[in-house]
């Protein structure tokens, strides 16, 4: 969405008029429930953070900074929902509804049998690996290499500055590799 239509949205809804908020809704659902799918690890449970946030996000607009971006800004009031569900209903990490979201695939993108067998092992590998290496490492991860937010966007998610996103990231990866090879994983 470009800044300053979303930046209009924003004044409009400060200004009383509620149905101006339902394209910043439409805009940022999608990135929104891949985010807390990743973290909450079931659908259920994300589209519930993901419309606690939206709620919440609405109520403090009054407070929202209008020379930032809306979209980091919300993701930021999401991971900590996303967090805060955790913490209150002890959420299960579940790689099933993650796999289902990175087997979907565009209509006419169909692969042979082996090819998706050896998909589906290597999706395995991969959540037992990010499932080792610990919440705040599969986090970075997640926003970085699934989600693909950039080093600024993750920085205002995590509200840390881009140097701590990096210097996370890059002990993320390490930790990552070495558990992979622990686990006998060997790549080119």
């Amino acid at each position: 969405m470009q800044p300053d239509v979303e930046r209009e949205l924003i004044r409009k809804c400060r200004a009383g008029d509620q149905r101006f908020y339902e394209p910043l809704v439409r805009a940022y659902e999608p990135s929104g429930l891949r985010l807390a799918l990743s973290m909450m690890g079931n659908r259920d449970d994300a589209q519930d953070a993901l419309q606690d946030a939206f709620v919440k996000a609405f109520h403090a607009l009054d407070r929202f900074d209008p020379k930032r971006s809306f979209g980091p800004w919300f993701f930021q009031i999401l991971r900590n929902q996303c967090r805060d569900m955790l913490r209150s209903r002890k959420a299960r990490f579940d790689r099933e509804a993650l796999d289902e979201r990175l087997e979907a695939r565009p209509a006419g993108q169909e692969t042979d049998p082996e090819r998706r067998r050896q998909e589906q092992a290597a999706r395995e590998t991969l959540w037992e690996a990010l499932g080792a290496v610990g919440e705040d490492h599969r986090e970075v991860l997640v926003l970085k290499e699934l989600q693909g937010f950039r080093y600024h966007e993750i920085a205002e998610i995590l509200d840390v500055p881009e140097g701590t996103v990096a210097s996370r990231l890059f002990h993320a990866r390490k930790a990552l590799h070495g558990t992979l090879l622990e686990m006998g994983v060997t790549y080119p």
